[in-house]
């Protein structure tokens, strides 16, 4: 199935999304995908976990209009971390990772 085109509306929030990749099928080269995926790898590594979410703070997700992890978000998982709950950072991860990926990617029809 090919890709619709993006909105003519050059600011407009799809168009935003479409120029960053959020096309399905393009995760490959989706660089916050592969420090979503580092940091479910590395649940027992929480100062590493620390430092992948704060670099996620730092990029804006144009279809919640934010930051991909948002503070709020941030410490919470760090706070699951520490409280050897990695099941609940996994799930705040997921979270975060299915706002970033926008309705299409996680409901494929």
């Amino acid at each position: 199935m090919a890709e619709p085109p993006p909105p003519r509306d050059p600011d407009s929030v799809g168009t935003r999304a479409y120029r960053r990749g959020f096309k399905r099928g393009d995760r490959r080269d989706d660089y916050a995908m592969d420090r979503f995926d580092e940091a479910e790898a590395n649940l027992g590594d929480a100062e590493r976990v620390n430092r992948i979410l704060l670099e996620l703070g730092r990029y804006y997700n144009p279809l919640i209009h934010g930051p991909i992890v948002d503070l709020d978000s941030r410490r919470r998982i760090l706070e699951a971390l520490e409280a050897g709950n990695p099941d609940e950072a996994r799930r705040l991860l997921s979270e975060r990772r299915a706002l970033y990926q926008g309705p299409s990617e996680r409901d494929p029809d």
